[in-house]
């Protein structure tokens, strides 16, 4: 992905470091921490939320004992007027995730914008080309047929550009180029409409703001070329069917669990 000198502060966030800190007091062992959403894509609104995810670490006990371990966290509060949306999985549950072809942990996993990270997060990171498949087209795909429906039903900018971002990202991908999730930086490397530079501009003013001008039978076709772009690649795309790297994850988990 594009890494800028100051990645948090071009994403035109603050200084993350302080929720971080509230939420490792309140018993969060956190091994990483990014940010993702629209500030990832590189269209955030200017009343966007901060959406954080990340990686924690349960105790052996509650993974052996009575009592179970929440292996999905989730919390959403508001700090200075910042609406912050944390969401975390337990360690084993990520690696599944990463396992199961999902983009949307490894865009996370690999975000250039870290509010935390740690030793397992690097290791983490190490081992993510293993795990990219063919297969992470359907997740592309799928989640690009998702915010089109949503688009058709309310009209927004918001999943009209969720849609575009996708089908770029999973098109890119398959031809070897890596997860990039950043919508400015794709349009650089990937035939796309000349337009959409210019929703990028008008999605900065509302989060949820209309899709004014926009004809959906042209835009519609202009997704099916992507679509049908993305199948190509796919179809040539050199990248294994099976991930390589369960073995070393395994190691990871088992390593990281007991040494806790």
């Amino acid at each position: 992905m594009t890494i800028h000198a100051d990645p948090l502060s071009a994403a035109g966030l603050p200084d993350l470091r302080p929720v971080l800190a509230e939420l490792t007091g309140r018993g969060l062992p956190l091994l990483l921490t990014t940010v993702s959403g629209a500030h990832l894509y590189g269209f955030p609104s200017r009343d966007s939320d901060v959406d954080l995810r990340g990686v924690h670490l349960l105790p052996l006990a509650d993974l052996i004992g009575l009592r179970e371990g929440e292996e999905t966290q989730t919390r959403m509060w508001d700090r200075e007027g910042l609406e912050l949306d944390l969401v975390t999985h337990d360690l084993l549950k990520f690696c599944r995730l990463m396992l199961r072809r999902n983009g949307y942990v490894l865009e996370q996993l690999l975000s250039p914008l870290v509010v935390h990270t740690s030793d397992v997060h690097g290791e983490l990171a190490a081992l993510a080309p293993g795990v990219i498949t063919r297969g992470h087209a359907h997740h592309y795909r799928g989640f690009a047929a998702t915010q089109w429906r949503l688009y058709e039903k309310n009209g927004e900018l918001k999943p009209l550009l969720y849609t575009f971002r996708a089908l770029l990202t999973g098109i890119h991908l398959m031809r070897g180029g890596g997860v990039e999730a950043h919508l400015p930086t794709l349009l650089g490397q990937v035939t796309a409409p000349a337009y959409l530079g210019e929703l990028i501009e008008a999605k900065a003013v509302a989060e949820h703001g209309p899709a004014t001008g926009m004809g959906i039978a042209h835009v519609a076709r202009d997704v099916e070329t992507l679509h049908a772009a993305l199948d190509e690649a796919q179809a040539a795309s050199r990248l294994p069917d099976e991930s390589t790297a369960h073995d070393a994850l395994h190691d990871l988990v088992v390593r990281t669990r007991v040494a806790a």
